[in-house]
């Protein structure tokens, strides 16, 4: 079975972190949430509770085949603080495996210099942070799948992730059919 982890943290903007679950558990992936904190339950950026399935210290990262992280401004700092998250980012590139990121969040994967020569998108906010980090930036584009990275722009892009990520596990039939599905 596929699995992912989408990472959760204080401050992780809500429906970035909800949609791509609901659609990839949809598609019958499995989508662990597993929070950065130390704990299970986690306040989003809209004040909204979140109780993730487990916590980072307790998983065995190589049983997952991605690793997706929402956005967020201050879930994104939570995340680029979490010294565990970011060995197991560099390990899931240096393997080749998949990983995904929204709205401030591709700048985890910039800062640890995975996007340098990657076509790349993100929130228009940290467009000038993605260049200055050798990122391929294409500002119109809602999601960018390069190689084994996906990235997108925005809360509003959540769907259009979602699906890129069932994409990347299934193949364009797979989403056509959550599409589908989804009356998308």
């Amino acid at each position: 079975m596929i699995r992912i982890a989408i990472m959760l943290a204080d401050g992780s903007e809500e429906v970035e972190a909800v949609a791509p679950a609901d659609i990839c558990r949809r598609a019958g992936i499995e989508a662990n949430m597993v929070s950065v904190m130390g704990r299970l339950d986690i306040t989003a950026s809209r004040g909204i509770k979140i109780t993730a399935d487990l916590m980072i210290e307790d998983i065995n990262i190589d049983d997952y085949d991605m690793i997706v992280l929402p956005g967020g401004v201050k879930g994104t700092e939570n995340f680029k603080a979490s010294q565990i998250l970011n060995n197991y980012i560099i390990d899931f590139a240096d393997k080749g495996k998949g990983l995904a990121a929204i709205c401030a969040a591709p700048t985890v994967y910039s800062g640890l210099g995975l996007l340098k020569g990657r076509h790349a998108v993100c929130n228009p906010y940290f467009f000038d942070e993605l260049r200055s980090d050798g990122a391929l930036l294409d500002e119109d584009a809602r999601v960018i799948t390069a190689d084994n990275i996906i990235t997108s722009k925005a809360m509003g892009t959540a769907l259009d992730f979602g699906l890129a990520i069932v994409e990347f596990f299934l193949g364009e039939s797979g989403s056509s059919e959550m599409c589908t599905s989804l009356c998308y």
